[in-house]
């Protein structure tokens, strides 16, 4: 991908809302350009509590598995659900690289939007880490990092909505 086609895309994203119609086009901006979250990274001797404890921290639903410089792992929130609390097994007992996803699938900053809709859609994924060409982690996209990017395209039709879908209607009592 060019660095021209780069920055125009991100000038794209920074104008993104007066007057655009979304298109297709919209989906081949590169990921740096929506801002993804800086990776929390954890060592693979790390407990399971040790790394819910940096997700819960930080406010997100997953952490970066790392040796080193270069990224080993995922593990996620579903991970502590299904393979730890579902199993009953005890998380400060349990390194995070025996209940890990190991090598996940990646993708760099300069890949597209369309790339990481793609491997989110097809491997049910939630977050997908971004890494350099050493494969050190450099950041994390996921499925709110999309939605929010999508929602500046229609500002006035998400964010104007009443808090309900159905509700905030005056409510009469039958009879008299």
């Amino acid at each position: 991908m060019s660095d021209d086609f780069i920055e125009e895309s991100i000038a794209a994203v920074s104008d993104r809302g007066a007057g655009r119609v979304f298109d297709e086009s919209m989906l081949r901006v590169p990921l740096s350009a929506i801002e993804p979250a800086r990776p929390l990274v954890v060592e693979p001797q790390a407990s399971v509590l040790e790394a819910v404890t940096v997700m819960v921290e930080g406010r997100v639903g997953v952490v970066l598995v790392s040796r080193g410089a270069k990224l080993k792992g995922i593990f996620t929130e579903r991970d502590a659900v299904t393979k730890i609390v579902a199993r009953g097994i005890d998380p400060a007992k349990t390194p995070v690289r025996k209940v890990m996803t190991p090598d996940p699938e990646t993708l760099r900053p300069t890949d597209s939007i369309a790339y990481a809709l793609n491997k989110m859609s097809l491997g049910g994924y939630r977050h997908v880490p971004l890494v350099d060409s050493a494969r050190t982690p450099v950041g994390v996209v996921s499925v709110r990092d999309i939605v929010n990017y999508l929602v500046t395209f229609f500002p006035e039709s998400v964010l104007n909505l009443p808090t309900l879908p159905r509700g905030n209607y005056a409510q009469q009592r039958e009879g008299a």
